[in-house]
This record gives C-alpha cells, structure tokens and sequence, in this order.
C-alpha cells in the first residue's frame, strides 16, 4: 500500500500526521493502492442485478425489528445510555468490543471531541456507534448481498422503537476507499485539540496491512503495545510535536481518567486488540462485497465467474493476512476483549480456533481470517466460492509455491486445514477426505 504519512505530516503544522475514525471508517496516505485492477472503481450500485437503494436486506436489524413489532422482543431504554446496552445485547455485540474516537467525522460529528468521543462497538456482522447524549445510535450491518447498509435508531423512550434504515451515509461509504461498493472504513487523520480533521494531510485506508506508526490517530488507544508508537491518544500540534520528539509519548496508556470522563461510557477502555481487529474485519467485508458484486454481475451477463482469477487471487492473499504488518513487541489489551472474543470460535477437536490470538509477531495465531464463518463470505455465489475453496486448497496444501504466500509455515497452514475441515460444513469433499496437506485437489474446473 502506497503510504505518504511523512509528506503528509509536513504539509499539515510541519511536524503531525494522521487521525483515525470509524464513521464507520479507516488510515492517512495520499494515493490509496487497489488491491486488484480495477477494485476502487465504483459499482453502478442501482444498475442491472444489484439494485441496492430497493433490495430488501434481511439480517439482524430487520430481524430484531420484527420482534420489537410483534412485541416478543422489548428494547430497553435506560436513563444513562439510552437503547445501548439493550441493543448490544439483542445483536450481540460485546462490550469489552469498545473503542473510542474523537475525530469528527460521523454523522453526528458536531457532538464529538476528545471529552465526548464516539463509541463503537462490532461483532462479525453488525458495528454500533454511540456518542453521550446524542439524539442517535448508529447502526451498519454487513449484509451479505448489499454489503453495508445504514440504520440509526432515537434515543427517546418508546413503546416500539424504531430502525431506520439510512442512505445517507453512502455519500462517504460507497467510495473507492470501500472498494467501490457500501462498505466500513477506518482512517488515521491529524485533528487539533477539539477533535477537527485536516482532511489535507491524506487519508488512507488502516487495515492489517498498515504499520503500527500510522494508525489510530484520532483514536484513543489503551494497551501495551512496547516500544512501538501509535498516533493514537494525540490531540492537537502541541501533542503531534511531542510526538514527533518522543515516538512512545502518548503511547501504553491503560487508563484514559485524565483525558475524558470514561464513567459516561458502559466501559472505561479503547482497546488494542479491539482496533486490530476491526482494522482487519471492515477491509474483509468490503472485500466480500466487491467480490459477491462482482460475481452477480457476471453471472447475470454470462452465467459464469471464470474471469475473476485476479480477484480471488487478491482476496487470498488478505484472508491468509500474506502482507500483514509484524509486530515487533507483544501486545495487550486493557478489556476482557481478547479472552471473550476468541472464546466465540469454532473450535477444532483439538481446541483450536481462527480466533486464537498470537499478540507477539502478527494478530492472530493461525493466519486465516475468522470472517470466513461470516455471512458475508457464506451468501457467495456458489461458483465463486468453489473457485476460492479450490485455491484456498492449493495454496494451503503446498501445491502453490508462489512467493506471495511463502509466509504461511508449512505448520500453519496444515493447521488452517485441520481447524476448517472439522470447523466448516460446506467444504468440498476433497478437504476432509485428504488426510495429507500434500494431498492434490480434484483437477479445475472452468467456472
């Protein structure tokens, strides 16, 4: 990924560089690498098969809005957060899942600065944002068809709330940042001391491929992390400046009582690991997106996906996290985050999981991205996803030698092979019944 954080820095008050936001968004550069030809160009999104301002989605949100309607599902509304904590429980959204960012770049970007920050919330399909008394909570669902889509819900007490769903926010969403379809950011951006972006220092998307040095500028951050530096917990040139002197000034901060008043929060942490992850997840979901698009306009024009080897291609390499950033010193979070995330599994027989953490050298121990369970990645056209189960096959059995995936240990990826042929039911049969890693697949097929 092309990254011009330095010339970036200069360009803003000589010396500071980069915010973070999830607006539900992502990192500082000027030029923003594709990951394959042609993927930041954007969808005609209400052309031909994919119709997405009148498609129906179907997922979470419609589903708890039924509920609500045929009164077997009350949320409830508290004094202090409103329908926060009822409707992370309905979605089931952790909220050890809590991250904190105070750039002003949401809908409701006027209430956030770094006293009143923006929560945000994720499981593997759903994010949540909540500000302080704020007349909204933000809602975006991963759908697997449409890829995001937008709600927001009132924050006044009624009998049966209501989800509205929301365009709105595909005036940033639905960019070549989001791989040209409605997708989730993340960013990294300089703010001055009350949370205000200079949106010309460059924003550039913050996924697991970006050093630790660039993200999380207007981001709180709690966690060790070593003698790495962040941009996170920076506010102001005065804190850029120092920063600038002092790389681990403003870093390893595990208690956030002296910057705002966490109490006005259901927990009082940003968490590391919570941001690492969602770096990682909302380039997956866009990327799942692009791909089901991309399928369904293929295969209404010509009935097949045989032309889509550059993507899929491309898409392996992020699943297997090939060009993920090291890390250099262990990390850890400040939340049960880490402990109760990786309980979700699967789990193998052997007890292992895609969700396990590594926290020394890279995110997580075995390197295959947990989404692969999501709903996006299983609402794929079928031909699509047995055009990515046969490479995943090659490229994890020893079969493909090229030195994109050269980083995968021959013990990692006959680990990745065990874990999803006991963790997944839709593999293709060549997956369970070959017991050797070095076992061919059956010959390709044209798809």
């Amino acid at each position: 990924m092309a990254k011009n954080l330095c010339l970036a820095r200069v360009r803003f008050w000589k010396g500071v560089a980069g915010v973070a936001a999830v607006g539900f968004v992502l990192c500082g550069s000027v030029a923003l690498k594709a990951d394959f030809t042609g993927s930041s160009h954007l969808v005609p999104l209400d052309e031909g098969a994919i119709q997405y301002s009148n498609a129906n989605s179907y997922g979470p949100i419609e589903k708890l809005q039924e509920r609500i309607d045929n009164g077997t599902t009350r949320l409830k509304h508290e004094p202090k957060h409103g329908y926060l904590l009822s409707l992370l429980d309905q979605l089931k959204v952790l909220q050890s899942s809590q991250m904190l960012v105070f750039s002003k770049t949401s809908l409701q970007r006027d209430l956030i600065s770094p006293k009143t920050p923006r929560a945000l919330y994720f499981n593997d399909d759903v994010y949540v944002g909540y500000i302080p008394n704020a007349p909204l909570l933000e809602i975006s669902v991963a759908d697997p068809k449409l890829g995001a889509v937008f709600y927001t819900i009132e924050q006044t007490k009624q009998d049966k709330p209501r989800l509205v769903r929301t365009n709105q926010c595909l005036e940033c969403h639905a960019s070549s940042k989001s791989m040209g379809v409605p997708g989730h950011l993340v960013r990294s951006f300089t703010t001055d001391e009350m949370g205000m972006v200079d949106f010309r220092s460059g924003t550039d998307l913050v996924t697991h491929r970006t050093p630790l040095a660039e993200r999380w500028g207007g981001w709180y951050v709690t966690g060790a992390h070593g003698k790495q530096s962040h941009l996170g917990n920076l506010a102001g040139e005065a804190a850029f400046k120092r920063h600038a002197k002092e790389p681990s000034w403003g870093g390893n901060v595990t208690n956030l009582a002296s910057r705002l008043d966490a109490s006005r929060y259901p927990v009082t942490h940003s968490d590391i690991v919570a941001l690492m992850v969602l770096e990682h997840q909302t380039h997956m979901h866009n990327f799942l997106t692009r791909l089901n698009y991309e399928a369904t306009l293929r295969i209404a024009r010509y009935g097949e996906v045989k032309y889509l080897d550059s993507p899929v291609e491309a898409f392996l390499k992020y699943l297997l996290f090939t060009e993920e950033a090291p890390l250099t010193a262990p990390i850890s979070g400040t939340s049960r985050f880490t402990q109760e995330f990786s309980a979700q599994g699967p789990k193998d027989q052997q007890g292992r999981s895609l969700r396990d953490f590594d926290l020394k050298t890279r995110l997580f121990k075995y390197q295959c991205s947990f989404l692969i369970y999501s709903a996006a990645f299983e609402g794929l056209p079928g031909a699509l996803k047995e055009k990515i189960y046969r490479r995943l096959w090659e490229v994890l059995s020893g079969q493909d030698t090229k030195p994109q995936f050269a980083k995968l240990s021959p013990t990692n990826r006959r680990a990745i092979i065990e874990i999803l042929a006991a963790t997944k039911t839709d593999l293709p049969a060549y997956w369970k019944s070959e017991s050797s890693p070095t076992a061919p697949a059956p010959a390709a097929k044209v798809l």
